[in-house]
């Protein structure tokens, strides 16, 4: 069987490069092959060619002249179909979950920042073997064989994440399907006693909301990284690579969002990785693909993580709600949810999301949070007409998802009228219209509400980051009282009242003083002086309580809510 053979050279950590050879044998003359812009899951261009360099293309030991057509795309001209061989260097200094990294202590690679497509060779077996420093294991979910491990195609390669080290996975079983944990780091007080049965009962939980046992069977592998600092996660088919901070686990809420984290890229088996937006169906390696379903892949997925430890009976409903209170609070206060519908933060995610600014801090909302929020309001409606959320994902899989096939906007509404009729004639308005969703109407019709709290401090308009000695501008609130003191992102505050301010502490303290405010600050290493007006403190967050009043079909349908599923 033709196959493209990738040897990765990691035997040299310290230098932080990786040594990449592909070898196949051509079926046509005019070769071609480029280097995907993009990792599937994290939707924006990085260019992962940046990272490249010393590439070479021979056939039979003989150099052959290469072209660079594009900046991640080459192309050669042979004489003959003997095979060939493609070596090049890749720099590993990026440890996110979506680029590579090597170090004397581990390698953590996502192959689609490794591997090149080669033009007609996408649908074929691909042989990966890898070279290791001593004592080190190699951790790929992929089907192992006695000189590497294979995959079905390009696709099913670069899904697979590999990690490398002097480490050891341990088992644990999900359904009767056998999974793997590699933990990558300890915290310091060592991890809970019930850890690996909290991940079981998580994922779990997200196969009772499915209904069915996990889609990726028997090979399923959950890479959790504990750094000093650090937060996100990677879904793929067969595995979830996740990023966590020690020190989140030592405060009150840090271990749940773990379980939650856990439960959300677990949850990508079903909805994102095989249900997934038409237009990713295939991916397009090459190029930026733009798609209004982000809404249905991260919000929904997000609504159900603040879900699964109270479904794996792992946290209580009031935590529950003070969870949906934050993602409400985001919402409602987010100037950005009156400038960008959520279909368009699904759209400009590639341009916006990923790539935060000051600018986009307060003139766009993320399809995460807003997403959360309207999956919340769908589900209330949809419990109000006898069904759920879960029961409108559970059709979608079983008619799209599990067969591998894409959906397109026509594809929820209609699952959506076969659940709730009126629902789906009003949820366009709710994706494409910039407006705040109907919040308070679905807490009320739960016996719920939404309940303003203030700040203890006068409202300032700006928020501020202290860098070492260094207090400066974070982002800015429209209209507020910096923007009218003609501050901006970036000033730093030296001195208010006439004090040095040395940090947040002595911010805070100062903000006690009279109602205008004379600030110090420098921009651009020039002083500057203004006058700060400070306002009445504006509502700090919202949360979500009990409403004393509700009647008993609300307290009926509220218990139908929390069940979840």
């Amino acid at each position: 069987m033709d196959r493209v053979r990738i040897s990765i050279d990691l035997s040299e950590p310290a230098r932080q490069q990786l040594k990449v050879k592909l070898e196949w044998t051509p079926r046509v003359l005019h070769q071609s092959w480029l280097m995907p812009v993009w990792t599937p899951g994290s939707y924006t261009v990085r260019d992962h060619a940046q990272h490249l360099h010393s590439l070479q293309f021979q056939q039979t030991g003989r150099g052959i002249n290469v072209k660079r057509v594009a900046p991640s795309r080459w192309e050669a001209d042979l004489e003959c179909l003997d095979p060939v061989c493609l070596t090049y260097t890749l720099e590993a200094r990026q440890l996110t979950v979506r680029t590579n990294h090597l170090d004397p202590d581990f390698a953590s690679l996502c192959l689609s920042a490794v591997v090149m497509l080669i033009d007609g060779e996408r649908w074929n077996p691909h042989h990966l073997k890898l070279s290791l420093p001593t004592g080190w294991l190699g951790h790929i979910p992929l089907a192992h064989l006695d000189d590497g491990f294979e995959a079905k195609d390009f696709d099913h390669l670069v899904d697979a994440p590999v990690h490398a080290g002097p480490f050891h996975s341990r088992p644990f079983t999900v359904r009767g399907h056998q999974h793997e944990l590699l933990t990558i780091g300890e915290p310091p007080m060592g991890w809970p006693p019930t850890f690996q049965a909290d991940i079981e009962a998580v994922c779990e939980a997200a196969c009772t909301l499915m209904g069915s046992p996990p889609p990726s069977g028997n090979c399923y592998q959950l890479v959790i990284q504990l750094l000093d600092q650090g937060y996100g996660g990677l879904e793929h088919d067969h595995s979830s690579v996740l990023q966590f901070s020690w020190e989140a686990l030592t405060k009150k809420d840090g271990y749940r969002q773990l379980l939650q984290l856990i439960g959300h890229e677990y949850f990508h088996q079903w909805n994102v990785r095989r249900l997934r937006p038409g237009a990713y169906v295939p991916y397009r390696y090459d190029k930026a693909e733009i798609s209004d379903g982000l809404w249905f892949a991260e919000g929904i997925t997000s609504y159900f993580d603040l879900a699964f430890p109270l479904l794996a009976s792992k946290s209580d409903r009031q935590t529950f709600l003070e969870d949906l209170g934050k993602d409400i609070s985001h919402v409602l206060l987010s100037p950005g949810c009156k400038i960008q519908s959520l279909a368009d933060s699904s759209r400009e995610a590639w341009l916006r999301l990923y790539k935060q600014t000051p600018a986009n801090s307060v003139s766009q909302i993320s399809y995460y949070r807003l997403g959360t929020v309207i999956s919340f309001c769908l589900d209330v409606q949809l419990r109000q007409a006898g069904s759920s959320l879960s029961a409108v994902v559970r059709d979608l899989w079983q008619r799209l998802g599990r067969h591998g096939k894409g959906y397109q906007p026509k594809d929820l509404i209609q699952t959506v009228a076969y659940h709730n009729k009126a629902l789906a004639e009003v949820l366009p308005t709710w994706l494409e219209t910039r407006m705040e969703p109907p919040i308070h109407d679905n807490l009320k019709v739960l016996g719920l509400m939404a309940v303003p709290v203030h700040s203890q401090h006068a409202d300032v308009g700006m928020l501020l980051v202290q860098q070492k000695d260094r207090l400066l501008i974070q982002k800015m609130s429209p209209d507020g009282p910096a923007e009218h003191a003609g501050l901006v992102p970036g000033d730093e505050l030296l001195g208010a009242h006439d004090w040095r301010l040395r940090g947040l502490e002595h911010w805070q303290a100062l903000l006690q003083g009279p109602e205008q405010i004379p600030i110090l600050y420098a921009r651009r290493g020039r002083l500057g002086s203004t006058i700060l007006k400070k306002r009445d403190p504006i509502v700090d967050h919202w949360e979500i309580t009990w409403d004393p009043g509700a009647s008993s079909s609300q307290k009926e349908l509220r218990d139908r809510w929390f069940s979840i599923v």
